[in-house]
């Protein structure tokens, strides 16, 4: 049985208009997606612009989440590239009793799949007591996992090392190991990984879609029904058109004004590229 089952979504983080992290409002926001539908919410991922964070912000969010009803359902991202500064980020959580954990490789430099195994075996040397999900996204990071090295880490560490969300999409369909879960990163993949045994999904499109992606799953899980699958990949693909991050940020801030702020580089979508999203989505009879 997959230790992570369901629908996870890669929640946002929420920002000031001076650009530092409103925590309220990113917890608040992150505990609604769960009341929506999510089994779980991955904080501080890619899509929470975890990167652009600093790690006192992350410390101050982390002590105020451990107050959480939901606390259970949290996956924590490091977002780092120092092997240091996730050890010591990772533990700060534990102490505060979170123990999942999205961990990526290092961005920026070249190395092989030995390297990696270093890398989490240097983590978890550190911090055993300790629940990774690998992420596997080579778009970001320039590293591919392929599934030697997931073994690898697996037999190494068998407590540790419990599933893997697949952003690159090069391993979901074959990779199977007991007590693992294996989670896609796109609605696109939900009921094509659910048929070939993957655990559910982690994405970013989730903070709109968390209800319709829930019933999607639920109706699959009871009966194999695909009911509304075809809309939940068609609400995917429109957000797809543009930078995930701007686009669900221009869609809640046409709710909520703080919405709009995200960290430099990273920019809201255009008034026209949001007009043809808000169209699309009106095609499609989506409401969130």
């Amino acid at each position: 049985m997959s230790k992570i089952n369901g629908i996870y979504a890669a929640s946002m983080s929420i920002f000031n208009d001076d650009l530092s992290l409103n925590v309220a409002k990113t917890i608040q926001h992150s505990e609604q997606l769960i009341d929506e539908g999510c089994h779980g919410v991955a904080i501080f991922g890619s899509t929470g612009q975890a990167q652009l964070i600093s790690i006192s912000a992350k410390i101050e969010l982390l002590n105020k989440l451990s107050s959480s009803k939901y606390k259970e359902k949290f996956i924590i991202g490091t977002g780092l590239n120092s092997l240091t500064e996730t050890i010591n980020l990772m533990k700060v959580s534990t102490s505060l009793s979170f123990k999942r954990f999205l961990i990526m490789p290092p961005a920026y430099y070249k190395y092989g799949h030995a390297d990696v195994i270093n890398f989490y075996s240097k983590i978890i040397e550190a911090v055993s007591d300790c629940e990774i999900v690998l992420y596997n996204f080579e778009k970001l990071c320039g590293y591919k996992f392929d599934i030697p090295t997931i073994k690898e880490l697996v037999k190494k560490f068998p407590k540790q090392i419990i599933g893997i969300k697949d952003s690159t999409y090069n391993i979901f369909e074959e990779l199977r190991l007991d007590n693992f879960s294996v989670l896609p990163g796109s609605e696109t993949k939900l009921i094509k990984g659910l048929k070939v045994g993957c655990s559910g999904i982690i994405t970013a499109t989730c903070n709109i879609t968390a209800k319709l992606s829930r019933k999607v799953y639920d109706d699959f899980i009871r009966d194999k029904s695909e009911t509304d699958n075809k809309k939940l990949c068609d609400v995917r693909k429109a957000f797809e058109n543009y930078n995930l991050i701007s686009g669900i940020h221009a869609y809640y801030s046409t709710r909520d004004i703080i919405y709009k702020n995200v960290l430099p580089p990273l920019s809201l979508l255009c008034k026209k590229d949001y007009q043809d999203l808000e169209k699309n989505l009106i095609s499609l009879n989506f409401k969130n």
